[in-house]
């Protein structure tokens, strides 16, 4: 396979799992809100986003404490917990609606408990490459679509602006997640989508982190070896391969450099956070909405989810160019451009859009 078809695979595929997790968020909103699943009494106060991002740093120090403690273990059990929860709720409610004409409901619900637990199981036993994508697109799709029915249009859109500042200066500036992405790569759970660049390449043989890239985007910025650091986070953000020491060239996406790798790994959170204002379109909007089965599915939650894809496909750019930059600001910046523009295609004012 010569580079140029690897490059496209690699973009094909990190598309794929972008739209598997926007689509599933859709799919999910109105089943969640039925079901009650909204996380606040009032999805339109505005310091629910202060709250999260709160909650977002104290769990981010918490990780750190652990990792530097040697706790990863305990991390590792609390994640896959955490997988099995989100995925018994995309479960529930998905089971139940497949199967619903041929057994009963406590079947469906015993089923449903099963799926979620094979998925833990399978974290834990069996964390290929295939694994950690299934498992981080469950997990993604129920997470945004709990985000977004919880989060009204003001309070998403606040919280992708904030978390698109944070990311910058996490990259640019503290560099604090850098530290985080060392002890999380190692850990193998679906904190990161990974993007196999070879036929050959196996996650579960992979090491640790030798070249990654900066939390919420991308850096290809190889630390000093010596040292023995890991640059970049992969909880948010686009990482070489973890066994591949030489950071990428800056002569092109064709150059040798850029594709002396065996995968690329795209954090979880960086698919999660722009389909949160998807999600929250899909449920809060009736302007402009499209008859499609199973979707939530409006003019300005397509083009949250476009700008998304039109922010990712620059960022695939710049890592395969070799270039550093955080993720988040053009992610959330596509889903938000591109989300202003349905609502306006679908006749709503700026004011109306904002949640104004």
């Amino acid at each position: 396979m010569n580079d140029r078809t690897r490059v496209l695979a690699a973009v094909g595929a990190t598309v794929c799992l972008f739209l598997g997790v926007q689509l599933g968020a859709l799919a999910l909103v109105d089943p969640f809100t039925e079901s009650g699943r909204q996380a606040v009494e009032n999805p339109d106060d505005p310091t629910n986003s202060i709250l999260y991002v709160g909650i977002m740093l104290v769990a981010t120090g918490l990780m750190l404490a652990a990792f530097k403690y040697d706790l990863d273990r305990l991390i590792r059990l609390l994640l896959v917990g955490v997988s099995v929860m989100i995925s018994w709720y995309v479960f529930a409610e998905l089971v139940p609606a497949i199967v619903d004409p041929f057994i009963s409901e406590r079947v469906a619900s015993g089923l449903a408990v099963v799926a979620s637990l094979a998925v833990g199981g399978a974290l834990l036993w069996y964390p290929e490459w295939y694994v950690i994508d299934g498992a981080g697109v469950v997990m993604g799709a129920g997470a945004a679509a709990l985000f977004g029915i919880s989060f009204g249009l003001l309070p998403a859109l606040l919280l992708l602006s904030a978390l698109a500042i944070y990311d910058a200066i996490s990259v640019y500036g503290t560099e604090h997640m850098l530290d985080l992405a060392e002890g999380v790569m190692d850990l193998k759970i679906p904190v990161v989508l990974v993007v196999p660049l070879t036929l050959s390449y196996s996650y579960r043989a992979a090491g640790s982190t030798d070249d990654v890239l900066e939390d919420g985007g991308t850096e290809t910025e190889a630390r000093d070896d010596a040292a023995g650091d890991a640059p970049g986070d992969a909880t948010n953000g686009v990482a070489a391969d973890p066994d591949d020491t030489d950071a990428a060239a800056d002569d092109g996406p064709d150059a040798d450099g850029a594709l002396d790798r065996d995968a690329l790994f795209i954090g979880l959170g960086d698919a999660v956070i722009p389909t949160v204002l998807v999600a929250s379109a899909g449920a809060f909007l009736d302007a402009g909405t499209l008859a499609v089965p199973v979707l939530a599915v409006n003019l300005p939650a397509i083009g949250a989810a476009v700008g998304t894809i039109a922010g990712l496909l620059a960022l695939m750019y710049m890592v395969l160019e070799g270039r550093a930059h955080a993720g988040l600001p053009l992610l959330n910046g596509g889903a938000i451009g591109g989300y202003l523009l349905g609502a306006l295609a679908s006749g709503l004012s700026i004011a109306t859009a904002i949640g104004l």
